[in-house]
């Protein structure tokens, strides 16, 4: 017997488990937690308007290796792996945003030993993923140069994590960044960005030219990533579009419960899995996390190259 009730759309479909999702007791939390943090990131906007004073930025870095200001557990960090603690780590941010929104993962990091994160500012009327991109090359180099480290790290939020990856898959950035963490960035595109008029927008959709330039072949990419993406994530459509499915590249994507696209460089959890993910870099390259940050007791072992990790983070990575 045929079902009498319509098939529904699949708009209505992702609605529905959107809705669903909300509903539920981790998604209540997680959409209080959005707004009290869109609340204060209103905030905090416009101190990220202004451009990163580097002076003020390299005494943080002098100090910072005093280990002085550090307690003893997250001290361990700079004292058994000076390499991994002063890789630098550069956060960028997304679409209509500034530096503002890394306010919270940036003192993380600094209190679980990382030295040297800088913020990577671009316009919020960008028009040109492949432009911001290589803004972002030229301050890397220009921090290779500084500091002396052949690679760094990469933190990107949104529209952040997509100009990363482009960098690195399609500007030869592979050379220099070591570990790419993308946060609820479209590496599928996103349906929303049709409400979006201007280029940047149409970059954003799903099959256009440049989200089809990220899914050719990408042989030899040295770079390892991980995709943070959510399941109450309000701006990617569909959700799984945050992932990064591509068979050239070493990903991994980690699925969070209960966490808003803006809340997402707040989560507790996203700040461990980095935090383990970046820490004690051997000298080829290699991650090994064995719990000097001993941030959190209950942890399990979740090696790269698993399809997905779901609410886990992870205590030893090695990177092949």
């Amino acid at each position: 017997m045929l079902d009498p009730r319509p098939r529904l759309t699949r708009a209505a479909r992702t609605t529905q488990r959107g809705v669903q999702t909300v509903c539920t007791p981790a998604g209540v939390r997680g959409t209080a937690k959005e707004l009290a943090w869109i609340t204060a990131h209103t905030a905090l906007y416009p101190f990220g308007l202004s451009a990163e004073k580097r002076r003020t930025k390299h005494r943080d870095e002098l100090d910072r290796f005093t280990l002085g200001d550090l307690p003893p557990v997250q001290r361990g960090l700079v004292m058994g792996d000076v390499v991994a603690a002063g890789t630098p780590i550069v956060l960028v941010h997304g679409l209509i945003d500034n530096r503002s929104i890394f306010t919270l993962l940036r003192r993380a990091l600094r209190r679980r030993g990382f030295g040297r994160i800088i913020t990577f500012n671009f316009s919020p009327l960008a028009q040109d993923v492949r432009t911001v991109a290589e803004r972002l090359g030229a301050l890397v180099e220009r921090t290779c140069e500084e500091t002396g480290y052949e690679r760094v790290h990469v933190v990107g939020h949104s529209l952040g994590g997509l100009v990363a990856r482009y960098y690195v898959q399609r500007l030869g950035g592979d050379a220099r960044v070591h570990t790419l963490c993308t946060l609820g960035s479209p590496h599928a595109g996103t349906s929303a960005a049709r409400l979006i008029p201007q280029r940047i927008g149409r970059q954003l959709r799903p099959g256009s030219e440049l989200l089809q330039e990220l899914t050719a072949p990408a042989p030899g990419i040295r770079t390892r990533f991980v995709a943070f993406w959510s399941d109450l994530d309000q701006l990617i459509v569909p959700k799984r579009s945050a992932r990064i499915d591509h068979p050239d590249l070493a990903a991994r994507n980690v699925l969070l419960h209960g966490v808003g696209h803006m809340s997402l460089p707040i989560d507790g959890q996203v700040v461990r899995e980095i935090a383990a993910l970046l820490a004690h870099l051997d000298e080829h390259g290699s991650t090994l996390t064995p719990g000097v940050s001993n941030i959190r007791e209950a942890a399990t072992t979740s090696p790269i190259g698993l399809p997905e990790v779901v609410g886990k983070p992870a205590v030893r990575i090695t990177l092949r």
